[in-house]
């Protein structure tokens, strides 16, 4: 059957022709490293504008899932795998993308210290109100593309370890890997997805509109005899860092 237009959709005609596209190349229609057809000629098969039609093609280009060679056409291709991170394993974002072999990860401290924080804080810590806390705030690209905005909190006693870590400090080292060193790890970890709003210092990190749509990403983690001693809070750019679960079926 083939896809047309639907004239009295409210989704742009340029984003229906991109989904249209797009699926004829998952499903191997126009295989990878197949000529698509003209501008002219999508143009004419659609009953749209080549204004149209070439914004589409840009924005299928800079999906992946097309290749422009000059004087030669544009081409099907498919983005690569995803590699996200892994949400349910005990692994943090560095370590994550480290398993996937990714190396153009940077990591910008932006300040830390000890505070006393927010109740909610002190809570997800298991500590009382109004106690102090180390805190550690970091934003992280990705191939020089935004993927991160972080914030964790540790007790003060494990904050003292943290302080002391250059690595950590300088956006070098691993929090986790800081952690281990000195004998903590993690036994388990609770993680809360919300979709969110950025507010305006996120959408600063991220580099966003104020408002536009993030994940966050908060976690308790614990050890077996030191109870929850890490808690962060993270909001995600999954343009940049898709999020992925892995399931296994039950025995």
């Amino acid at each position: 059957m083939t896809i047309t237009i639907d004239r009295s959709s409210p989704v742009p005609y340029y984003e229906q022709l991109l989904g249209i596209l797009r699926e004829h190349i998952v499903e191997g229609k126009y295989p990878q490293g197949e000529k698509l057809p003209s501008e002219l000629e999508l143009s004419r098969d659609y009953g749209l504008a080549r204004a149209t039609v070439r914004q589409t093609l840009l924005k299928l280009e800079n999906e992946g899932y097309a290749r422009k060679v000059a004087r030669r056409g544009v081409f099907a291709t498919l983005p690569p795998a995803p590699s996200g991170w892994i949400v349910q394993d005990t692994e943090g974002f560095l370590e994550s993308q480290m398993q996937h072999g990714r190396t153009g990860i940077e990591t910008h401290v932006i300040s830390s210290g000890f505070v006393v924080p927010a109740e909610h804080v002190t809570q997800a810590l298991g500590l009382p109100a109004h106690e102090q806390v180390y805190f550690i705030e970091r934003s992280r690209t990705l191939d020089q593309e935004p993927a991160l905005y972080s914030v964790n909190w540790f007790p003060a006693e494990i904050g003292t370890l943290i302080a002391k870590d250059r690595a950590v400090l300088d956006g070098t080292g691993s929090v986790n890997a800081a952690l281990r060193r000195e004998g903590l790890n993690i036994a388990g970890a609770k993680r809360v997805i919300h979709a969110l709003p950025a507010t305006e210092v996120v959408a600063k990190h991220l580099r966003v509109s104020i408002g536009f749509p993030v994940l966050r990403i908060c976690s308790q983690s614990w050890d077996s005899s030191h109870g929850v001693f890490d808690y962060f809070e993270t909001w995600v750019r999954t343009d940049t860092v898709p999020l992925e679960v892995n399931v296994t079926a039950a025995a």
